[in-house]
């Protein structure tokens, strides 16, 4: 059996491990290398391998980081099918097609400025209509089912509460003679996130790769995070102004909401209006609501005490047309608007964000990492003055930065997630962080004497 490390390797992006077992290729991700423009769109174009030799892929969630070069690799000669968890079949489906959407246009922006320098075009990353071309190769499974994705392993998906269908993947192997328990974390959640259940830790394996992106940070409990978050809406409400909250569309959008539906019913915070203002978050929360068997016992019981969903209440509207969403500025009322993108780069929140920041009663709601030179980052950073579409705004509202909603495990979870398999792992592999995480998630399970633990590079293979 061997690894070859292709992605997610000194870096938090790309996802993409290959399995060679019984002369058969096993496919565990193929996301997005996310990055500058220069290294991305080469790094993404080419594999290491041919895609038309793989026999079978298992995706772990809908992430781009880990689903996002599927359609690269169907386009690209694979033709099996993409196992997954039924609710990730469905998001995934939804989240490649807004990606081709974005490589399309991202491809036209950078061709009108290389028709100015005289250059040749580009050609898109892939286009939607490849993304949709995905769909029909996904093969739903069921969490703890078993199923065969190449000969000789037994795949089963476990719950990683990290975003709905996200899952660990635990493979049962059968190779001359041998057997080996592998598993792969994929993305690590954490304990008492909203909506979702608890990560399902191993216990039993003799290889794992896992996920290392907080190796060195610890997160806040998500109940202060939800406090925290309450007592911003509540003094933004009572003076009458707005609470304008970029959000990433899948996940942390219906996170909010739920959140907003607890406080509102067990009245903690005024009723008011709320709108979620995205096309793809309106979607994603479309899909759902289909998978309630995703939810945890809490979400249930609310769903229960309360007499309707949990991503549905009186005063929350979805928004889906362009008038909808132009309609907002021009009130004056109290209200909250939960609107992409998470960082505040393109999309409605823009115009939002605009069209609010210069009146001290609003607040903008920074809910999640701000990555150094977006407009997330400079109102995070609480700038006096920003550039939108052009025009300069002068920062007048407050701004609110509410920490501990990462979906991702902090140190002390991924410290419990490792030491669990200690009395039988013969090697981990830490894959999805950097090099200062990984490195001190490595110093901490040695003092655990867990010394078997590695950080693979890209394109490095094993031999187990």
């Amino acid at each position: 059996m061997r690894i070859n490390f292709h992605g997610a390797a000194h870096t938090v992006t790309g996802s993409q491990h290959l399995l060679e077992i019984n002369g058969k290729k096993l496919l565990l991700d193929c996301g997005l290398y996310q990055g500058r423009r220069a290294d991305t769109y080469e790094r993404n174009m080419k594999f290491r391998y041919s895609p038309r030799d793989v026999d079978a892929v298992i995706l772990s969630h809908a992430h781009i980081d880990h689903s996002g070069n599927l359609p690269n690799l169907v386009k690209q000669g694979y033709e099996n099918y993409i196992y997954a968890t039924h609710a990730t079949a469905d998001l995934a489906g939804l989240m490649l097609a807004d990606s081709g959407h974005i490589q399309e246009a991202d491809a036209q922006f950078v061709n009108r400025k290389r028709a100015e320098r005289g250059e040749p075009p580009v050609e898109p990353l892939y286009t939607k209509e490849d993304a949709e071309a995905v769909v029909a190769m996904f093969a739903g499974r069921s969490y703890e089912e078993a199923f065969e994705p190449i000969p000789g392993v037994i795949a089963r998906f476990h719950e990683a509460g990290h975003i709905l269908g996200s899952a660990s993947i635990s493979l049962e192997i059968e190779e001359k003679g041998r057997k080996i328990r592998f598993w792969f974390s994929g993305d690590i959640g954490r304990y008492k996130l909203p909506l979702l259940r608890d990560p399902v830790l191993p216990t039993e394996t003799d290889y794992m790769i896992m996920e290392s992106t907080y190796g060195d940070k610890s997160h806040n409990d998500p109940e202060l995070a939800y406090a925290e978050f309450r007592d911003v809406v509540k003094r933004t409400v009572e003076r009458g102004g707005k609470v304008i909250v970029p959000a990433f569309a899948v996940g942390r959008t219906q996170e909010l909401v739920y959140n907003l539906n607890q406080m509102m019913f067990h009245n903690g915070v005024p009723r008011v209006p709320v709108y979620v203002d995205s096309p793809l978050a309106v979607n994603a929360t479309d899909i759902f609501k289909r998978h309630l068997e995703c939810f945890d016992d809490e979400t249930a019981k609310f769903v229960a005490e309360a007499r309707h969903p949990a991503l549905d209440f009186k005063m929350l509207t979805y928004t889906r047309s362009v008038d909808e969403s132009k309609a907002l500025n021009e009130r004056a009322d109290p209200m909250i608007i939960i609107s992409a993108s998470g960082m505040a780069e393109s999309g409605r929140i823009l115009h939002h964000i605009k069209n609010n920041i210069e009146n001290p009663k609003n607040t903008i709601c920074i809910v999640s990492w701000q990555a150094p030179y977006t407009l997330g980052r400079r109102l995070a950073d609480r700038e006096k003055e920003v550039r939108i579409y052009g025009e300069t705004y002068k920062r007048k509202c407050e701004i609110a930065t509410i920490g501990g909603l990462s979906a991702h495990a902090g140190q002390n979870l991924l410290v419990k997630y490792a030491t669990g398999v200690k009395g039988s792992v013969k090697d981990i592999f830490l894959v999805h962080g950097e090099e200062k995480q990984a490195k001190t998630l490595k110093g901490l399970l040695k003092e655990q004497k867990m010394d078997r633990v590695h950080y693979p590079g890209l394109h490095e293979t094993v031999n187990l």
